[in-house]
């Protein structure tokens, strides 16, 4: 069975409001653990307390400028039932519009402004949460210098202490905003972050450039935003530091994320 080939079951469906009518039409969204049925969205949930997190947040999420997959709960008030979990569809598609990226990631940022840390996210683990907190300076990994290793030695140094104090930010917006033409960009998922509020849409421009292809003049147009040049620091510290660390990654050398590291590098 292929990557989220699983269907949702008949109770799970049942669960969420969905009609036996309803269910025998559903269709699998491309490239995702999820089924769509009608106006409904199921999805596979990996990580239970991350869904019911996203489920509340999503739900009171006062974001007008965006268009959220709001979440469903069940009929007995559950926002996640047998390993999945519902939201409204929202139509569109990732795109490589990086300005327009990097612009969501503020939108976003300042509707969550106020929102706390999440329980769970201190003890988040895996190559992701490894590399961020190298990012920052709150762990010391090996890395391997060909894969990444040499350029974080380098740039890492130049850290400097920030103005901005943390707040709940989304981590991996660049290739998850859904665009739908003139339509205001859909928002899915959050990948929670607790930083100063850019470094959502400092993560997002160096992804847009070492992964998208997209111009250097990226990393300057937003430089008005605060302590942009640190941010776009630590985003690409995060960025080789997972890439050093990420098994099979080719030699850094070979990639945009090398010469998105040595632009950065001008800027500081």
């Amino acid at each position: 069975m292929g990557y989220g080939a699983e269907r949702p079951p008949s109770h799970v469906r049942a669960a969420f409001g969905l009609s036996t009518a309803a269910a025998e039409d559903g269709e699998q969204l491309s490239g995702a653990a999820a089924w769509r049925y009608g106006d409904v969205v199921l999805r596979k949930v990996s990580d239970r307390a991350h869904a019911v997190w996203l489920a509340r947040t999503l739900a009171a999420l006062d974001a007008p400028e965006l268009r959220i997959a709001r979440p469903l709960n069940t009929t007995d008030g559950r926002w996640v039932m047998g390993g999945w979990a519902a939201s409204r569809f929202v139509s569109g598609r990732p795109e490589n519009r990086a300005d327009d990226t990097v612009l969501t990631a503020i939108k976003l940022q300042r509707a969550m402004a106020d929102l706390p840390e999440p329980d769970f996210l201190s003890g988040r683990q895996g190559l992701a949460a490894d590399a961020e907190r190298m990012a920052w300076g709150e762990v010391d990994l090996e890395l391997d210098e060909s894969k990444g290793g040499r350029w974080f030695e380098i740039l890492a140094p130049a850290r400097k202490p920030l103005s901005s104090p943390p707040q709940l930010v989304h981590g991996e917006l660049f290739g998850t905003v859904l665009f739908d033409g003139d339509a205001q960009p859909g928002i899915v998922d959050l990948v929670p972050h607790f930083r100063p509020a850019e470094w959502g849409a400092a993560v997002a421009a160096i992804d847009a450039v070492a992964w998208g292809g997209a111009d250097m003049a990226l990393l300057h147009r937003w430089s008005y935003l605060p302590d942009w040049s640190q941010l776009l620091l630590r985003a690409t510290l995060f960025r080789l530091a997972y890439h050093a660390r990420y098994p099979g990654s080719a030699d850094v050398e070979a990639t945009r994320l090398r010469a998105a590291a040595a632009q950065v590098s001008e800027l500081l």
